[in-house]
């Protein structure tokens, strides 16, 4: 039997790091050694003298060493129609866009995969997730094309395999033609699961369970995504408490508020986490600490569609689990998760605990530990902490958005969105100075114009 193959290092030196582990510990100036994919060392000055198989050394004055950020909730689909209904509310918004949503194909879904990973791994993503429920009949393999599109970027992957199966026939919101039926939707995300997830440890393809929301699916729908997931033993994902309008619908059609209505049907737990959460009371929120559940913060969407400020102060206070989701580009044309950071902060200090609300550390870690936690992976990525997956950014802080900052985190967090000097997945360099090394950024742009495009003439003829 052949030896094993000695790992390879690379080692990092004279960086400010913010390990956001569980003591939040911090270096001035410290060193990182990664051994393979894995974080093999980190701490204050120089690293150990004497590492062998060093491949790379790099000099990161200048700079700040985080953890990866975490998108937690996304809609890769919406990058080929932002900049539509942009004065609407959440309900009318979703009337204005469904009818051109649910002519997407194939081809269409995977430049817009492309668009919106590219837009958040140049700006400091390792691991994201996207939610798709829209499967129009004949339009191709979208599950397989969206993945196909963060594995060659090189981004750890959670496609959470939406579906919808009420529509306008059932007073509900989703067009006809828009919509699975039951037993075809759960029988497409076991396959999904079966074909695509991957439990291991450095895993960087995962599949969750994830009907649409309250007003575009049926009870039997989400009772059986429950049961289906939990069999399959994968996290499910859904959205939840988003709007005031959501609020009335649920108690009008369930006799409950939409906290009670997910708990009747199985769907709150530790393997659960919910997008926005936004009008939330004490018992709901006692509910989702009680039982674990998680959530997904999308403050720039929730402003978009004037949904309102979520209680992130208190969820936190509570122990819920939160994390940041960009949302789908439609409702947040930016498409960057590194500037949700700073709108977490800012936006969270307009609700009642004002400037108390948040600070710059905590603004980080829901973008990393807290999204981690939220997919169900904060044992392996999140923090830098000896033994976790080698997922992390190097962001410049010398230049001129941030030198006259002293604080490192600060400068990440308040100010300007900072340069990406490299962003590392699974040991492997996926960025180096604000560029993609396996995506070419002008072939996407003109892809996902093309798309655009096309989509706009069959929604036009149709």
């Amino acid at each position: 039997m052949a030896a094993p193959s000695a790992a390879q290092r690379i080692v990092i030196e004279n960086a400010a790091i913010a390990t956001v582990d569980a003591n939040d510990t911090e270096y001035a100036s410290g060193y990182l050694v990664v051994a393979d994919n894995k974080i093999e060392s980190i701490g204050a000055g120089k690293a150990p003298e004497g590492l062998e198989n060093v491949v790379r050394r790099i000099d990161a004055t200048g700079h700040l060493i985080t953890p990866g950020l975490v998108n937690t909730h996304h809609h890769f689909y919406q990058w080929i129609t932002r900049g539509l209904a942009t004065d609407h509310n959440l309900f009318n918004w979703l009337v204005a866009l469904y009818p051109t949503w649910s002519r997407i194909d194939e081809s269409m879904v995977r430049v817009a995969a492309q668009g919106s990973l590219a837009m958040m791994a140049r700006g400091g993503v390792t691991t994201a997730m996207d939610h798709h429920y829209v499967y129009p009949k004949n339009s191709g393999d979208l599950s397989g094309a969206i993945i196909g599109a963060a594995s060659d970027m090189g981004v750890r992957f959670t496609l959470a395999r939406g579906s919808m199966d009420m529509s306008e026939k059932d007073g509900f919101l989703p067009p006809d033609f828009a919509v699975e039926t039951t037993e075809g939707a759960l029988a497409a995300t076991e396959e999904t699961v079966k074909k695509f997830h991957d439990a291991s440890f450095d895993a960087m393809t995962q599949v969750a369970v994830a009907p649409c929301s309250p007003f575009s699916i049926s009870t039997q729908l989400l009772k059986q995504g429950a049961e289906l997931a939990r069999r399959l033993g994968v996290r499910m994902h859904t959205h939840g408490s988003e709007t005031v309008e959501e609020e009335k619908f649920c108690h009008e059609l369930f006799g409950m508020g939409p906290t009670d209505y997910f708990e009747s049907t199985g769907f709150l737990g530790e393997d659960v986490w919910m997008a926005h959460c936004v009008h939330m009371n004490d018992s709901d929120i006692a509910a989702f600490a009680r039982t674990g559940t998680g959530v997904a913060h999308c403050p720039s969407s929730n402003a978009r569609l004037a949904a309102g400020i979520a209680r992130v102060p208190d969820m936190l206070k509570a122990g819920v689990p939160v994390g940041l989701g960009v949302d789908g580009t439609a409702s947040n044309e930016s498409g960057e998760l590194h500037t949700e950071l700073r709108n977490a902060l800012l936006i969270n200090r307009l609700g009642a605990h004002r400037e108390a609300a948040l600070n710059a550390r905590q603004a980080l870690r829901l973008g990393t530990y807290g999204g981690a936690q939220v997919l169900g992976r904060a044992d392996n990525i999140g923090s830098l902490e000896a033994g976790k997956l080698a997922d992390f950014v190097l962001w410049k802080i010398d230049g001129l958005g941030h030198s006259s900052i002293a604080d490192p985190v600060t400068a990440v967090v308040f100010g300007a969105a900072a340069p990406v000097t490299a962003s590392f997945v699974n040991g492997r360099q996926i960025v180096e100075n604000n560029r993609l090394l396996f995506a070419d950024e002008e072939q996407i742009a003109r892809d996902a114009r093309a798309e655009a495009q096309r989509l706009a003439r069959i929604t036009a003829q149709s």
